[in-house]
């Protein structure tokens, strides 16, 4: 076992690419996550929305490594830093020293100044978060079956998402499909067809991100399926009894929030800047400034490309960030040159819009509708990880498009919000 120490905090996709980057370096690493599993959080809103079982996107973090004796992995919560000590700081008390320190901590979901809406309109960050999620699309659909107020049956059959970026337009689109598609048959007391999708963006069109012909493509999608946009205004309050958009109260009983990120507390741990989100400012190295043996990657980091726009926080950049931080550490320990600063190439950018429907934008050619869909399909397929899972997650989807089936709609656990 080799004496040098590499701590890495996250089993995202930026910590896994490292640790897997280091094979054969001479290092012992010791990866830190609160969660036992790693998590393809791409396709997340499937296991929200009943198209995917929790079990077909997250895997044990223990099992990558099994034949990897250099790897220690370890079931806990860093609650800091000491970087004069070179320690790691875990709830319980214990520390863990190391050598070089890499963060990718990731980020949950931010309320803009009012967490007290969580409990009523959940995020999409985690399992639990997912499972939450379809618990509340379901059970809304079973009790309107019961209800004979029709104000309430409404208000039970009318969904909220705030947020119309990829996660909230993939939202939308499904659980349209869901109310129109899979549960007309199976209901007697209510029309699930006449169920209220509602999309909230306080910004002028939905996807901001992709080119403004995919945009407009993903709104007319979205349309067809029945989903209502409401642009230009915010939400403004958050309740049981449903959702304020501007000066407009909408009774609605399932809110689901997309509306924007906030980083993990990393740059609070190492008292250096962050960004209005959160980020860990960091430098060309990914490292954090004044620090020279922490680095700092995927979510939890605000890096800068080379025109000075951001990196966005998607995982082929966190796996390229944890690409580049195993060659820093190998050249550092063969006493080679470090390579140049980190340059992010971007892949391109995704989005599903319902069962048939999405759109890409490689930069040098766009596509949209369903052949794009297929290419969104296989691009995710391929990235999963193992035989298994990919063959899983093709069948599930296979199954969907020829029966129009949903195959995961048990409604099993109680409620289950992220844990603070």
């Amino acid at each position: 076992m080799q004496d040098y120490h590499v701590v890495i905090v996250g089993g995202g996709f930026g910590g896994l690419q490292l640790a897997n980057d280091l094979k054969g370096a001479p290092v012992r690493i010791t990866l830190i996550d609160r969660r036992n599993h790693h998590l393809f959080q791409p396709l997340l809103y499937q296991v929200a929305t009943t198209l995917l079982a929790t079990s077909e996107i997250a895997w044990p973090i223990r099992s990558f490594f099994r034949d990897r004796p250099e790897v220690t992995t370890l079931l806990a919560e860093v609650v800091g830093v000491d970087s004069e000590a070179h320690q790691v700081l875990l709830k319980g008390g214990q520390t863990i020293a190391y050598d070089t320190l890499v963060l990718a901590t990731g980020a949950t979901h931010a309320y803009f100044g009012h967490d007290e809406w969580e409990p009523v309109a959940p995020g999409l960050k985690t399992l639990e978060d997912a499972t939450t999620i379809r618990r509340r699309v379901l059970l809304a659909f079973e009790q309107a079956e019961l209800e004979s107020d029709p104000a309430v049956r409404d208000a039970l059959l009318t969904f909220t998402i705030v947020g119309a970026g990829p996660t909230g337009v993939e939202l939308a689109g499904i659980i349209s499909e869901l109310a129109r598609t899979t549960l007309p048959k199976e209901f007697r007391n209510i029309d699930t067809s006449k169920a209220r999708i509602i999309l909230v963006e306080a910004g002028p069109r939905v996807l901001a991100a992709f080119a403004e012909d995919l945009s407009t493509y993903a709104l007319k999608a979205l349309e067809a399926l029945g989903v209502g946009i409401r642009f230009g205004k915010p939400v403004t309050s958050c309740s049981a009894e449903g959702v304020t958009i501007g000066d407009s109260f909408v009774p609605c009983r399932t809110i689901v929030w997309a509306a924007g990120v906030e980083a993990s507390p990393a740059a609070k741990w190492l008292d250096i800047p962050a960004d209005r989100a959160g980020r860990a400012v960091v430098d060309k190295e990914l490292r954090a400034p004044g620090k020279e043996d922490i680095f700092v990657i995927g979510d939890t980091a605000s890096v800068l490309r080379e025109d000075g726009s951001p990196v966005p926080g998607i995982a082929p950049a966190a796996k390229q960030q944890g690409d580049y931080v195993a060659k820093v550490i190998k050249a550092k320990l063969a006493g080679k040159p470090a390579p140049g600063p980190f340059r992010y190439r971007h892949q391109g950018s995704l989005a599903t819009i319902g069962k048939s429907a999405a759109i890409i934008d490689f930069g040098w050619i766009k596509l949209r509708g369903w052949l794009a869909w297929w290419v969104w399909g296989l691009a995710h397929i391929y990235f999963l990880i193992g035989t298994r899972w990919r063959i899983a997650v093709a069948w599930s989807w296979l199954w969907i498009y020829i029966s129009r089936q949903h195959s995961a709609r048990l409604i099993t656990q109680k409620e289950t919000m992220r844990e603070e």
